[in-house]
């Protein structure tokens, strides 16, 4: 989660995410729907690039089905981490540190985006076997990002609502 993002001289909404301590120092507390949507958001950004890219490359050099999504998911969890890991690093975390919280605000995010959006690829005849110039490659891809945003961004509320999620990025910006 790209938390660069949010300082592009534009005012961020912290309690439109904030959270409150429980008796044992977790952040839990309500979380808005405009914060999940953000935290979807910014993820599916990260993973849409990375699968569209090895989409495109697992395509372009003909390789069979199979290869080119194991390309694509392994390259959307490279560029959704990516982006947490880049803005945490820029706030000053070390790199083991600013691993471990990549790993904890995105990990379900990305995980719930994947099996969504490439199930609907498998699930759409034909988009498996589409081409990169096939009006269905990229209606079946866009269509799996978009379903993906709508069933993730609940998941991510109920995650920041407890402190887990993209909360745990909050703490370094």
């Amino acid at each position: 989660m790209d938390h660069a993002a949010h300082h592009t001289g534009t005012a961020h909404d912290h309690a439109a995410h904030e959270t409150h301590p429980d008796q044992h120092g977790r952040r839990s507390g309500a979380a808005t729907w405009g914060a999940a949507a953000k935290a979807t958001l910014h993820c599916l950004t990260g993973c849409a690039i990375g699968e569209i890219l090895g989409m495109v490359i697992g395509t372009a050099l003909m390789w069979g089905n199979v290869a080119t999504m194991i390309l694509a998911i392994a390259l959307a969890f490279v560029f959704g981490y990516s982006f947490t890991l880049f803005a945490v690093r820029k706030a000053g975390l070390d790199l083991k540190s600013a691993v471990k919280v990549a790993l904890a605000a995105d990990t379900v995010s990305i995980v719930v985006m994947e099996l969504v959006d490439n199930g609907i690829i498998a699930l759409v005849p034909g988009a498996m076997d589409a081409h990169l110039s096939d009006t269905l490659f990229w209606t079946s891809l866009w269509g799996g990002f978009a379903i993906a945003f709508l069933l993730t961004t609940p998941v991510n509320k109920w995650m920041i609502g407890r402190g887990k999620g993209h909360a745990v990025v909050h703490a370094y910006h």
